[in-house]
């Protein structure tokens, strides 16, 4: 009987039936009401992703030299973006300022040695807002606006806050901290999914899924799934494994069946930057 229960590690529960209040409130994380309801999973379209590479990104060329044999051209000064359709005072950042921001804040030299959650090159891009005016400028009309652009660089476990003057193309400060975990991007959530459906772990994820559906669990797209970062410091006992945890950006997730039940997923705990997934209690 106890290897039976050990083994419902993600035991379909209900939707309305689901004890989720006072562990959603220990964990951080906020779940939907109804079974259903906003089952569109959280994939990260519409953040500023995508931008195009820089010269000589992606031509198959090797570090020392082009694809024949002669040496490289000397290396040019990408021009910044066009600015696009722009907002007005406080008003949010638009989509086009989204993009510029982002590929502003991008730096050459130093993305090519930054990581993002899958691994590729460049850094994880969290988030882009509005940044606030500077005290001299909160009643200018004319006053620049400027962007406030996160990034998590996983090759060093570094946040990356870079502000950007929308006016001038200019970055005018930069910092990189190191054992701070802002909320997880959608595209993170969604590798830790993945990496708990290529997990041994992931076993009583996928046999749930099969008794409730009928069907296989071969995808992440199959599920609606929302979480957050895992602070050990709110958890009574942390498995040794994960006390690397907050230097490290690892995460929770919750977890159901579109338009139907939850499988509890809680106690899985993804490492992403060990790319590792742990139970706890």
């Amino acid at each position: 009987m106890h290897e039976i229960v050990r083994r419902h590690l993600g035991k379909v529960l209900a939707g309305a039936a689901m004890a989720v209040t006072g562990t959603a409130v220990m964990v951080g994380i906020t779940l939907p009401g109804t079974a259903g309801a906003d089952d569109t999973p959280r994939t990260g379209v519409a953040d500023g992703r995508g931008i195009a590479s820089g010269p000589g990104e992606g031509s198959g060329a090797g570090a020392g030299g082009t694809s024949d044999g002669t040496a490289p051209e000397p290396a040019k000064v990408a021009a910044a973006p066009p600015e696009g359709k722009k907002g007005v005072g406080t008003d949010p950042l638009t989509d086009d300022e989204l993009k510029r921001a982002e590929e502003l804040a991008l730096t050459p030299p130093a993305r090519a040695a930054q990581r993002d959650v899958e691994g590729t090159r460049g850094p994880q891009h969290l988030a882009t807002e509005l940044a606030d005016p500077r005290p001299e400028e909160v009643d200018d009309p004319t006053a620049p606006r400027r962007a406030e652009v996160r990034f998590y660089d996983y090759e060093r476990d570094e946040l990356i806050t870079r502000t950007v003057n929308l006016a001038t193309g200019k970055v005018e400060s930069a910092a990189a901290q190191r054992g701070v975990q802002p909320s997880a991007h959608p595209e993170e959530l969604r590798e830790a999914l993945e990496l708990i459906l290529k997990s041994p772990l992931g076993n009583g994820v996928r046999e749930d899924y099969k008794d409730a559906t009928g069907k296989a669990l071969t995808s992440a797209d199959q599920l609606w799934f929302n979480g957050d970062v895992y602070r050990p410091y709110r958890e009574a006992e942390v498995p040794a494994v994960l006390t690397a945890c907050g230097e490290h950006r690892c995460v929770r997730l919750v977890t159901k069946i579109h338009n139907g039940s939850w499988i509890d997923t809680r106690n899985l705990i993804v490492d992403l930057s060990a790319r590792t997934v742990t139970r706890v209690g």
